[in-house]
């Protein structure tokens, strides 16, 4: 756990601490500590805000169903017979084995292949094997009341397709934990009925953190990815920006394609991207890059984050859902889901899913994202006690005005990090 040698409980635990810089340095050891792992799944995940659960068009009809991960806690998203979508914990009231042990499905009940008790679709538990015994012997106690017993039931918000649920009682309503902006965007990109073109997930030898910092930091893009950069495709020259959710905690990156090559700002840098792309190479397929206005805007790249693990993300057509599971303090699980419209056309589903080749493990451009928290992970093993330093773009979560060269909405993420922790 975080600590101050200099500071100490009564119990003899020492109390948690932070860099004096506040969120422009981030201790090493938040990453790879089983305490602070541990202490995320109370305060983070089973506190006060909203994870996504999925698409709706994924629970189509009554009985439908999905399993999904808060954190470490097991969920079901399912839609009960009035078609309403309930998220239920995926845990029998009887002695915690998971009800739903497929990733999908469609049932009238959910029945425990343990003693099989059985519950309805919105959680209420309907019976047990032997509850009255066998010939008038055994059975459960008289004080034994199913309704006592049915499964812990999350508050759900539906917006456009999307579905989030929380297992606190104290989180805001979902506009206010995300603010106006973040609305107006979820609006805009998910506006029109969607339909689902994929679902992949990859492994990552790295803490969950690692991965949701590098989505909110737009400026390794054009540098990290050589693709970006050698053929034009994400310039920090392009003109873009920054918007900062509610409390800074979530944030929105977005950018208007162009075909500046970033010139004299690239070259000065001495950038390996500048130096390639001075070859001339290009894409020879341009079927790869050609894009519509979706959105009659000329934004062709929004990255929309939602504390604490949610990316909704629109790379020129391609548009996908994802989010970053923990599985222990060095490793992690991202899960992608694809979508298109309902309303598209076979040429622009086939664009979606020929853009979508950007994306993923091996993505011409996300292949490097999957990596790169695994070599992070590897190169702060031996030094817990020091810190990352954040102070691209100054100190605190302020957006800059039509810029991305910045970490501010970095140490927004840490900003709503440190006060769910209370470090």
């Amino acid at each position: 756990m975080l600590a101050d040698p200099d500071k100490s409980s009564g119990h003899g635990n020492r109390e948690p601490s932070w860099p004096a810089e506040g969120v422009r340095r981030v201790p090493f050891v938040v990453y790879s500590d089983a305490e602070v792992y541990e202490q995320e799944q109370h305060r983070i995940f089973k506190g006060p805000i909203w994870h996504f659960l999925g698409l709706e068009e994924q629970i189509p009809e009554s009985g439908c169903f999905i399993t999904l991960q808060i954190g470490d806690t097991p969920v079901i998203m399912v839609r009960d017979g009035q078609g309403e979508v309930r998220a239920l914990v995926n845990r029998c009231s009887h002695k915690g084995t998971p009800l739903a042990i497929v990733p999908s499905g469609k049932v009238d009940q959910f029945m425990c292949i343990y003693h099989n008790w059985c519950f309805d679709l919105t959680g209420k538990m309907l019976s047990a094997a032997f509850e009255r015994g066998v010939r008038g012997k055994g059975g459960m106690a008289s004080t034994f009341r199913k309704e006592e017993h049915g499964l812990q039931v999350l508050r759900v918000h539906r917006i456009r397709g999307l579905v989030f649920g929380t297992l606190s009682e104290s989180t805001p309503p979902f506009e206010e934990y995300v603010g106006q902006g973040h609305i107006d965007n979820i609006n805009r990109v998910c506006g029109r009925p969607l339909r689902i073109l994929g679902q992949y997930s990859q492994r990552l030898p790295s803490n969950w953190k690692l991965y949701i910092e590098n989505v909110k930091d737009p400026y390794h893009a054009s540098i990290l990815h050589a693709f970006n950069g050698v053929m034009k495709q994400d310039r920090l020259t392009m003109e873009g920006g920054i918007i900062m959710g509610a409390r800074g905690w979530h944030h929105i990156s977005y950018s208007k394609m162009a075909t500046d090559s970033g010139g004299e700002v690239y070259r000065t840098a001495q950038m390996r991207s500048a130096e390639l792309a001075e070859y001339g190479f290009g894409l020879r397929d341009h079927s790869m890059t050609d894009i519509w206005d979706d959105h009659g805007d000329g934004v062709t790249m929004t990255i929309e984050t939602v504390f604490p693990n949610f990316v909704l993300q629109q790379l020129r057509n391609c548009l996908a859902v994802r989010t970053i599971v923990p599985k222990g303090t060095h490793e992690s699980e991202l899960m992608w889901t694809a979508f298109g419209y309902e309303d598209d056309d076979e040429k622009r589903t086939q664009g979606r899913l020929k853009q979508a080749n950007m994306m993923g493990p091996a993505g011409l451009i996300a292949m490097e994202d999957g990596m790169i928290g695994g070599l992070v992970q590897k190169g702060i093993a031996g030094n817990l006690d020091k810190a990352a330093v954040l102070e691209m773009g100054g100190h605190g979560i302020e957006p800059i005005p039509g810029s991305r060269v910045s970490e501010g909405s970095v140490r927004g993420f840490w900003t709503g990090y440190r006060e769910l922790m209370g470090l």
